[in-house]
């Protein structure tokens, strides 16, 4: 048991912090409120003039598939045979054992949703895993939470000799699939447990049906105004859920993104414009999006950035104009609900995991220190 005493306490889901103490029992936060009393023998940590936050969350990244000190031989985020790949998953290539899980759970990022890159127009599942642990398979909050697929220039620069040299290629490709996975989906709902009339079993196929059942969405990498669209419109084609992945251009189309209701994760952002699609990047797109009324999440896209500057990028937002609540909010409990883990992290509740984030002060501001950090409620080993 553990007990976070007389900290200031910043939820992720009320505006205002608030003193008091934050009880902890089998890896889960048990109680919230001022002077809680606790039974003998458990760990108090006093945590008198420090802020306290929910654990932040990454909704976007490839931390473990990607990672720290990573060359060619060691990538393994992007299959690059095949454009269409929806049966890649990524948890199967997480390399729990990367240097950049402890460097992002000393700063506080307990949570990340990774999976493939965006070389293929649909690349499989992402996961969502906590930044400790040994074994992926026991640092998984959820598994195959949205299916990858992606627009603009990564999937035309890799294929081009081979498959892809258009976004009129890349729309043509991603529609076919759909079309198919649909077909597939029907012939098995009317086959029912006739084996017989079941379609030719399709590992492709079965990949995408949690998607065109509208159990997970369709997780869209797009970072021009016509790549968001693009995406948009298709999802609308196929009634299938979507979250917009970077949203680069997002300022430029604030108003319609706001008439759409579609979860949005915004950057990386702290890199250089390295293509033509990047040139119009900007710090104001988070706040401007979430002045909006926008679902926005700051992500890293790790390691483009690494996985450890998620709150850094949240401060950049909010020296740019960004709402000082919603820059949090986008780094916990709205990447939470964009990953469909809101139930377990993202803020500091009862029930949720004991995911804890204790510092002398902001963690925006690149002169904060982190003093303490629980992950299910054991504390992680500072660097």
């Amino acid at each position: 048991m553990l007990c976070v005493k007389n900290g200031r306490i910043h939820d992720g889901i009320h505006r205002d912090a608030f003193q008091g103490d934050i009880l902890v029992k089998n890896g889960k936060i048990a109680a919230i409120g001022e002077r809680l009393e606790v039974e003998e023998g458990v760990y108090i940590v006093d945590a008198e003039g420090l802020e306290v936050y929910p654990g932040f969350v990454e909704a976007h990244g490839h931390i473990g598939l990607d990672g720290y000190g990573i060359g060619y031989e060691g990538m393994d985020y992007n299959e690059l045979n095949d454009i269409i790949s929806p049966q890649m998953r990524g948890i199967d290539g997480v390399k729990p054992f990367d240097p950049a899980f402890a460097k992002a759970a000393a700063a506080g990022v307990t949570c990340v949703c990774v999976g493939p890159g965006s070389a293929n127009v649909l690349g499989g599942s992402f996961t969502t895993i906590k930044t400790v642990g040994k074994r992926v398979d026991d640092m998984v909050v959820r598994d195959g939470v949205a299916m990858k697929c992606a627009f603009g220039e990564n999937p035309k620069r890799v294929y081009r000799e081979k498959k892809d040299s258009s976004r009129m290629t890349t729309a043509a490709l991603l529609r076919e699939t759909l079309y198919k996975a649909k077909e597939y989906m029907e012939k098995k709902d009317a086959a029912g447990e006739d084996i017989s009339k079941k379609p030719a079993f399709d590992l492709k196929l079965e990949a995408l049906l949690p998607v065109m059942r509208r159990e997970i969405p369709l997780k869209a990498h797009a970072h021009a105004t016509e790549d968001i669209f693009a995406a948009l419109r298709i999802a609308k084609e196929f009634g299938l859920k979507l979250t917009l992945e970077h949203v680069t251009e997002g300022h430029l189309i604030v108003e319609e993104l706001a008439k759409e209701n579609v979860p949005l994760a915004v950057g990386p952002t702290l890199t250089s414009a390295t293509k033509f699609e990047l040139r119009n990047k900007s710090w104001t797109t988070p706040g401007e999006l979430a002045a909006a009324g926008c679902q926005v999440s700051i992500i890293t896209d790790s390691p483009v950035i690494p996985q450890e500057y998620l709150p850094l990028c949240a401060g950049l937002a909010v020296q740019a104009g960004m709402d000082p609540f919603a820059a949090l909010q986008a780094i916990t409990i709205h990447p939470a609900k964009h990953a469909g883990i809101a139930d377990r992290v993202g803020s500091l509740e009862v029930g949720k995991d004991a995911d804890i984030v204790v510092a002398y002060g902001c963690p925006f501001e690149i002169s904060t220190k982190i003093k303490h950090v629980f992950i299910d409620g054991k504390e992680v080993q500072m660097q």
